[in-house]
């Protein structure tokens, strides 16, 4: 039986979701059928956890001809117990991080944890300031099952969870992408992937993007059906199904959800964010040899650190 060989690891609302679907369509790479199993962040709690089983039974159909093989989960970049783990059931393994400006990271994912129904504070600034409440373990609904995971300050410390990281796994191993440098020249980029990952090109040509920002229309419906969907790749996984979800039940969530652009940031509320974030900025700069001075925009950046 095969097992992964690599990990698209985080961050949330970085482009994980599209990279995870050009990489599925390519031929000699074999991607989980359920993105986001969650099986090596243990430290994080789940509604629904996976077993040992049901995880390595998502890559059965992977063969020979998959030179690469790979889930995407963008909780372990922000878990204390995932990467260690894969470390040591899965030794060798490769990891991919995609990262973008943490201030619009923060403002990004609460969008999506408002349209998931599992955000109850809708209004940003007021959800961004109950961070240290949920750090604790409180202020959520009761549809939350992890309140870290809308601790949106720690979740968009980029710079710490990278510093991680590589104090864990070798630098040759890790491969690291800007949402900025994908927005650019998608193809540059993706061939940067299939390097790491060592596939050969497949010639593509076409980069939709996906999880694109939404509103719901029905929020009760929603927080059900998101149960749904949950529970039925769960199940089809415990009897040795992939963990797919129906068509019935996508056509449902795809209606209940109709895009619309984000509202820009007010600059006093950015203001604040470049600050509390300048720090995390630096350490991504100082890890990646690189300048992103071009994310303090309401501000005049300190540059005596």
């Amino acid at each position: 039986m095969r097992k992964p060989n690599f990990f698209i690891i985080g961050a949330p609302k970085c482009g994980t979701t599209s990279l995870a679907r050009w990489l599925r369509e390519h031929p000699k790479i074999y991607m989980s059928p359920w993105k986001e199993p969650r099986y090596f962040d243990r430290d994080l709690r789940t509604r629904f956890r996976i077993k040992e089983r049901e995880y390595f039974a998502l890559f059965k159909r992977a063969t020979d001809e998959h030179l690469a093989v790979g889930e995407a989960t963008v909780w372990y970049l922000y878990s204390q117990e995932a990467v260690p783990n894969i470390e040591r059931e899965i030794p060798g393994a490769r990891y991919i991080v995609m990262i973008r400006n943490p201030v619009e990271m923060a403002y990004s994912l609460h969008e999506q944890m408002v349209a998931h129904q599992v955000e109850h504070v809708y209004d940003f600034a007021k959800a961004w300031e109950l961070s240290p409440v949920r750090r604790a373990g409180h202020g959520v609904s009761r549809w939350v099952a992890e309140p870290r995971l809308l601790d949106y300050q720690s979740v968009c410390m980029l710079g710490t969870q990278l510093e991680r990281l590589f104090a864990i796994v070798p630098k040759e191993r890790v491969l690291v992408l800007v949402l900025d440098d994908i927005k650019e020249n998608p193809r540059r980029e993706y061939l940067r992937v299939l390097a790491f990952l060592g596939v050969p090109d497949d010639n593509r040509t076409e980069f939709p993007v996906l999880n694109r920002a939404k509103r719901v229309r029905w929020r009760g419906f929603q927080r059900a059906l998101l149960l749904a969907l949950k529970a039925e790749r769960v199940v089809r996984g415990k009897v040795g199904l992939p963990p797919q979800n129906s068509k019935v039940l996508w056509r449902l969530n795809d209606l209940n959800k109709k895009p619309r652009p984000r509202p820009p940031m007010p600059d006093e509320l950015r203001a604040r964010l470049e600050k509390f974030y300048s720090e995390e900025i630096r350490k991504l700069e100082r890890l990646l040899e690189r300048d992103f001075s071009n994310w303090f925009t309401t501000v005049k950046r300190d540059v005596a650190g």
